[in-house]
């Protein structure tokens, strides 16, 4: 009997996870509905509520902002935009904070998470996956001697929340496995993982 239960959860546990998440999503993405005019809405238009659409519409959105900012004029008003907000007490150093994280994760020419290291957390017998980010000037010139690199070790399941730190690069181990990879491992706990990453974790590499 036990047998049987545990196989049933392996099969419902993910889909119901699964199907909560995109419900979520779904739904939050769906309040963007309520920007449109009362008579546009769908529900108003057909009758019938249709959950998705909100997505469309997001996508739609976006996809036209990207659009717009990459001609003079969009530029122009993006610029005035930024600006503008940067102006705004509390308000800019929020946006300052956010924007400056999404243009290093986002952008072509950001170099966050380009490489997976192992260091040693939380105790010198001990190695943790982690993503080599930068290191402010002020920061190099303080620790003379010997090369530092800034690190991000994540925590899991939830990679989004963790430490980061500035340890010797000697101290480190460069791993040839891409970003994704190492989130599949840190995130399933070690369960899921790719035969690169295997390779590259294995004793003696």
């Amino acid at each position: 009997m036990k047998k049987y239960l545990l196989t049933g959860l392996l099969v419902w546990v993910p889909l119901g996870i699964t199907l909560w998440v995109l419900n979520l999503i779904i739904g939050t993405l769906d309040r963007t509905l309520t920007l449109l005019p009362t008579h546009w809405h769908p529900d108003e238009l057909l009758g019938i509520h249709i959950p998705g659409l909100g997505v469309i519409l997001t996508a739609v959105v976006v996809l036209g902002t990207g659009l717009m900012v990459r001609n003079v004029f969009g530029q122009r008003l993006l610029a005035y935009w930024d600006g503008m907000l940067r102006r705004i007490p509390f308000v800019n150093a929020i946006y300052n904070s956010v924007k400056q994280v999404s243009d290093t994760l986002l952008s072509d020419s950001g170099h966050a998470f380009r490489k997976v290291l192992l260091v040693r957390y939380p105790h010198p017998d001990a190695w943790s996956l982690a993503f080599l980010t930068s290191v402010p000037a002020e920061v190099t010139r303080r620790l003379e001697g010997d090369e530092y690199v800034g690190v991000f070790v994540p925590t899991t399941p939830s990679p989004v929340n963790g430490f980061y730190f500035y340890v010797k690069k000697s101290e480190t181990v460069e791993l040839d496995i891409s970003v994704d990879a190492a989130f599949k491992a840190i995130v399933s706990m070690g369960v899921v993982i790719t035969p690169e990453a295997i390779d590259q974790l294995a004793p003696g590499k």
